[in-house]
């Protein structure tokens, strides 16, 4: 291929095909060398040669070139979109070739066919299950990570349990890794190999579905219960639950995706023709596996959004286990957010800071104070409209019956009583004007029977 760099790409991931140096001068040119790369095997390629003769000149290709591949994220992708990859007869991938022998620095894209590297009749579709299979390595890494990070032995959690479900799940662990570190050293999967892991998805799909249900339950239990003295004590319990099940979950997942490596392999040696169909029914059944657990999670999540805000609206009267249940509920939302983020399911939550009982009580007392002078207020005008009304009707009394209307003692009286009423009204809302223009900050001390804010709050 000279200086050429032929180029591949499955809408997740890129592959560079040409001589090492070429591709590392490519990567270098198009930025794509701050981004995390790898070494894929393109041996695999040489069975899908029609003839021998073929199969030689791929044999040479080999020797020559190598692939690298890239994950494509929104930043990696506009590296090399310039480059204008054309669609192939394998759905969902794209073909480039490109180079300029004369300038490293310019890549001019070169209209070319697929080199007898991917010239087989199903080349280019194996290519593009390598590359899933690099991204499924990808995402069983970023799990192990994860468990990892949150210290977590599942075989201990697994052990501690005495359910049948859960007890299968061992030994599952066990044979697909096992399969898997025999295909690392023979570079494909056999039938014999293929047979010892073919019926390990059930027990997976099992186990899967029993962590989500315990899930489900954890957040149904925290829904019915009402008190917030219940509520925080139970929260706490199922904290380190939730961090049980998740942590079955995400193995559970890796599990999955270690058999849909081994999948491809087979199917790659047994039946290339359903290849195709088969890499993308692979990557369509995880996406719905993982919307599945989002969903689950997503249930989770809600609960201790609710949990937060009702601890909140009574910690006046709750100063103890209000704010241990704002804590105990964030907990469990940073491990819960923690697990969705390596499985790539965006999430929109922020901290809760649980409200002080000195907050809570301010909170009160400014809108009693509001209450009360809008109520005064309001009485004081309406007081000063009945009276008003009350002395029109007596000032339109006529007593001698001169035409004259009178004014007898009795209006005098009441005239007097509604100035005094005016005037008690307004002394009342101007008093409370001054009392709203005074009131302590958030830091002055609070004149009740209530204890001291810092000696209640835990």
């Amino acid at each position: 291929m000279s200086s050429e760099i032929e180029l591949v790409s499955d809408g997740d991931s890129l592959v560079a095909i040409g001589a090492s140096a070429d591709v590392e001068r490519f990567f270098l040119s198009t930025g794509l060398a701050q981004f995390p790369s790898r070494e894929i095997d393109l041996k695999r390629l040489r069975s899908f040669a029609t003839t021998g003769a073929e199969a030689a000149k791929i044999s040479v290709d080999l020797a020559l070139n190598s692939g690298r591949w890239v994950q494509l994220t929104d930043a990696s992708a506009a590296a090399v979109k310039e480059f204008g990859l054309m669609a192939t007869k394998t759905p969902g991938v794209s073909h480039a070739m490109i180079g300029d022998p004369g300038d490293i620095q310019k890549w001019l894209q070169i209209t070319k066919a697929p080199t007898a590297l991917l010239s087989g009749p199903f080349a280019v579709t194996a290519l593009a299950s390598l590359m899933q299979q690099r991204v499924i390595q990808e995402q069983m890494d970023t799990i192990v990570d994860y468990l990892e990070e949150i210290n977590e032995k599942v075989d201990d959690i697994l052990r501690a349990h005495e359910d049948a479900v859960l007890a299968d799940m061992i030994g599952v662990d066990l044979i697909v890794e096992d399969a898997l570190v025999v295909r690392e050293r023979v570079g494909r999967v056999s039938e014999i190999t293929w047979s010892k892991v073919q019926a390990c998805g059930l027990s997976l799909a099992r186990t899967q579905g029993y962590a989500l249900r315990q899930l489900d339950s954890i957040a149904s239990k925290l829904a019915k219960k009402s008190d917030i003295g219940d509520v925080a004590k139970l929260t706490k319990e199922v904290e380190p639950k939730v961090h049980e099940w998740l942590a079955v979950l995400a193995r559970t997942i890796q599990l999955q995706d270690g058999l849909s490596i081994l999948e491809l392999d087979r199917v790659l040696d047994a039946a290339p023709e359903d290849l195709e169909s088969h890499r993308v029914g692979l990557k369509h059944a995880r996406k719905k596996r993982v919307e599945l657990v989002a969903g689950c999670t997503a249930g989770i999540l809600a609960q201790m959004n609710d949990t937060v805000h009702r601890a909140n609206k009574s910690v006046l009267f709750n100063p103890f286990d209000a704010p241990a249940a704002v804590k105990s509920s964030d907990k469990v939302a940073v491990g819960v957010l923690t697990f969705r983020s390596r499985l790539g399911i965006d999430s929109e939550h922020q901290e809760n800071v649980p409200k002080r009982w000195r907050q809570a009580a301010f909170e009160v007392r400014d809108k009693a104070l509001a209450t009360a002078s809008e109520g005064v207020a309001v009485a004081g005008r309406l007081g000063a409209e009945t009276f008003d009304r009350a002395t029109g009707v007596f000032r339109s009394i006529d007593l001698d019956g001169d035409g004259v209307p009178d004014k007898p003692r009795a209006l005098t009286a009441a005239e007097n009583a509604g100035d005094a009423v005016k005037g008690a009204a307004s002394s009342v809302s101007g008093a409370i004007g001054a009392i709203w223009k005074r009131k302590p900050d958030a830091n002055a001390p609070i004149e009740s029977s209530k204890p001291d804010a810092e000696s209640v709050e835990p």
